[in-house]
């Protein structure tokens, strides 16, 4: 059962419309014709083939009993007596071409029902040879039927063949399916317009957008699940900011001793037996600051900054500029103009944390930006050791990629920020022959 549908439903999937407008319409507008369709067959089989049948019935038998009298008359003044009474009795123009023979015409059929109706009658009531031209004349069918005194010309007006309710049916159910489905696509357009703005806003608010609170709208389902984005928004922010002050106020407690202990530390002298201790001791404390500091960071991730247009080569000239001011030996290889939406502090904050990461554990490093495709990638390469494939994945885990002059917290507030973005970080090989970092983000 699970072959059977697989191979149906990957062809239909090509076919079928992805959007939610495209597939309501389409719920909308099958039940919609099939229901006119089966109307209109309805109609084409019973009633219109019922009318049919005894409107070509009518003008044959008249067309026979015409023919008998001629043929009980041999008189041409009773025959022509005989063809203006059936003129203005039947509203049938006819008229005998003697000695004459029917030539061999082409029979080409009609919309409806009304030539085959009319030929089947003609056979069972006249009896006769005939031919019919329904082409010829837009407003009359000619006949004519074989005589043994030549050829009846018989000029029977259309609309003694069939009835005009047909095109009015045909309008009807047409121009009702074509305005019924217009204004099932405006409601259903109106419907799928508030669940997009949901969308959207879902999506600003992931990247880090504060657009505000959306205006419920559209079907009460549509309307709730507005009114729940937003206390979900309105939750988000409520426990970011608790804990930005948290740690901001634990940060604050923690640095007031560290601060007492530097000022004791730098009021001991600088020589004695106790030098060295004094200067590890020293080094530890501000260790201590630059880990207080990152832990801040992290659990802040970069909230209260708007995101803006930001000429990302801009961005990228200023890190480098700040690690060649550390004595850092980096290259820069910048395309002009990869200008975008970002949080331009927290993603200058990202990349620099890349670069002091491959600082750390390379001679040389390279930074460099490039635009491919509908995105803009920025990588980070060093010729330092690298990391194992296996652990690229583990290091942006919190505490995972500490060492020496880190705090273990750097890759993992970097891709915190680029994804904030919409974007992703990757670990891959380095042409230099360590580690590249990969940063990739949606223009």
């Amino acid at each position: 059962m699970t072959r059977f549908a697989t191979g149906w439903e990957r062809p239909a999937r090509k076919v079928l419309p992805r959007s939610l407008l495209g597939r309501s319409l389409l719920i909308i507008l099958v039940p919609l014709v099939v229901t006119q369709a089966v109307a209109l067959m309805l109609f084409y089989g019973s009633h219109l083939d019922l009318i049919s049948r005894r409107l070509a019935g009518a003008v044959a038998g008249e067309i026979a009993e015409t023919v008998r009298l001629l043929d009980s008359t041999p008189a041409p003044a009773d025959q022509a007596w005989l063809l203006r009474g059936a003129e203005r009795d039947f509203e049938l123009r006819m008229r005998i071409e003697p000695a004459a023979r029917l030539a061999p015409t082409k029979l080409i059929n009609v919309l409806g029902p009304m030539d085959d109706d009319l030929a089947l009658s003609m056979r069972q009531k006249v009896g006769l040879p005939f031919t019919m031209d329904w082409t010829h004349d837009p407003q009359s069918v000619l006949i004519d039927v074989q005589l043994r005194q030549g050829v009846l010309h018989v000029q029977a007006p259309r609309k003694r063949l069939y009835t005009s309710m047909i095109y009015l049916f045909v309008i009807w159910v047409f121009g009702s399916s074509v305005l019924l489905f217009g204004i099932a696509a405006l409601f259903m357009r109106n419907q799928v317009r508030a669940i997009r703005r949901l969308s959207a806003a879902a999506e600003d608010f992931g990247l880090g957008r504060d657009t505000g609170f959306i205006r419920p709208e559209g079907a009460v389902e549509v309307r709730r699940a507005a009114a729940a984005f937003n206390r979900m928004q309105e939750r988000i922010r409520r426990f970011l900011a608790q804990r930005t002050e948290m740690l901001a106020g634990v940060s604050h407690d923690l640095r007031t001793p560290l601060t007492r202990m530097r000022l004791a530390l730098a009021m001991l002298p600088p020589e004695g037996p106790h030098a060295a201790d004094v200067e590890e001791m020293t080094a530890d404390v501000e260790e201590m600051e630059r880990m207080i500091g990152g832990y801040l960071a992290f659990a802040r991730g970069e909230q209260a900054e708007q995101a803006q247009t930001t000429d990302l080569t801009t961005v990228l000239e200023d890190v480098a500029a700040g690690a060649r001011r550390t004595g850092g030996d980096i290259a820069l290889d910048a395309a002009p103009g990869l200008t975008l939406s970002l949080r331009p502090d927290a993603m200058r904050r990202a990349i620099t944390n890349l670069v002091d990461n491959a600082r750390r554990h390379a001679a040389r490093v390279a930074l460099s930006a490039s635009t491919v495709g509908r995105s803009v990638q920025v990588t980070v390469d060093d010729d330092g050791p690298g990391i194992p494939p296996d652990r690229r994945e583990s290091v942006f885990r919190p505490f995972e990629s500490d060492a020496t002059g880190g705090t273990g917290l750097g890759l993992t507030i970097a891709r915190d920020i680029v994804r904030a973005h919409g974007g992703d970080i990757l670990l891959e090989d380095s042409p230099l022959g360590g580690l590249r970092a990969r940063i990739r983000l949606p223009v």
